[in-house]
């Protein structure tokens, strides 16, 4: 047996998706993204049962309603993770099973792209389905512990997405709602909407793309939709990109954002230069709009 080594000319060959998360506050846009997607290399994964601005979309569609289902179809999916016992989630065994529920994985060879609505509903169910483990009841009184529901609620909801990260040759986009809050100091906080802390806090470390849809207000006042891309951005709004290929504010076009990130790299050259900039864009004098409009 030699050591399996990947060669730069296959890595740089395979075919490799997208991770990313679309984060926005209700009614900005974020479901009707799927317009801008192909209908027929995209799968609907419908959380929230939210599809009326795309209710004449042409793709197809799957509704879970429980978390053991959300499971079952990551590991559908993503296939079986090696490293794991027979008796733990997204095993072998785990695949075995949802193949015996669903059939053949091969119908799912079509689709490319996975669009989940939402990450949000998806942390609900979890944390329904947490309340009802062991996990959440204390050993001593028998009565509930939130703390150690919240606790398995997060494990449960990072073994999820990493699962589903490692899906090689699909791309993955989670829907989140974007969530403001005022801290202790009075400061303005934006992050996304879930429950507990931990997904919230390493969602950004799994993905490759974490992507704020907002709206923006122009020099001369006008306001307009956009998708704020880079971590260190002048409004305090979740955002990264692992590809180095977007700009500050990209078009809000998921189709399109999606072949840019497939587009050539900058130079390492480049996006290593960490030269201080001698001027402003006018793109960062920007500010978030005061009153946006909800629009589907």
């Amino acid at each position: 047996m030699t050591l399996p080594i990947i060669g730069a000319d296959q890595r740089m060959s395979e075919r490799r998706g997208v991770k990313g998360v679309l984060i926005g506050k209700s009614g900005i846009g974020k479901t009707s993204q799927l317009w801008t997607l192909d209908a027929g290399s995209t799968l609907f994964l419908d959380l929230e049962a939210g599809d009326l601005a795309v209710e004449d979309w042409a793709g197809d569609s799957l509704r879970p309603r429980t978390w053991s289902e959300c499971r079952d179809l990551a590991v559908f999916i993503g296939g079986p993770n090696p490293a794991l016992r027979d008796d733990q989630a997204y095993s072998q065994a785990h695949y075995a099973a949802a193949c015996a529920r669903y059939g053949d994985p091969a119908q799912l060879a079509k689709y490319h792209t996975l669009f989940v609505d939402s990450i949000t509903v998806a942390g609900r169910l979890c944390l329904q389905w947490s309340k009802g483990q062991p996990q959440a009841y204390s050993d001593k009184t028998g009565k509930p512990d939130m703390r150690g529901a919240y606790g398995l609620m997060g494990q449960e909801m990072i073994a999820w997405l990493t699962h589903l990260q490692h899906t090689r040759g699909k791309s993955v986009w989670f829907v989140g709602i974007l969530e403001e809050k005022i801290d202790d100091f009075g400061r303005r906080l934006l992050q996304l909407q879930i429950d507990g802390s931990k997904t919230g806090l390493e969602l950004p470390g799994i993905v490759d793309e974490v992507v704020t849809m907002t709206e923006i207000a122009a020099d001369d006042g006008t306001a307009y939709r956009a998708f704020v891309c880079h971590t260190l951005n002048p409004w305090g709004y979740p955002a990264k990109d692992r590809s180095g290929r977007l700009d500050l504010i990209e078009e809000p076009h998921l189709g399109r954002l999606m072949q840019k990130i497939a587009g050539s790299a900058r130079p390492a050259l480049e996006r290593l230069d960490f030269t201080r900039p001698a001027t402003t864009t006018t793109t960062t004098s920007h500010a978030p709009a005061v009153a946006a409009q909800e629009t589907p």
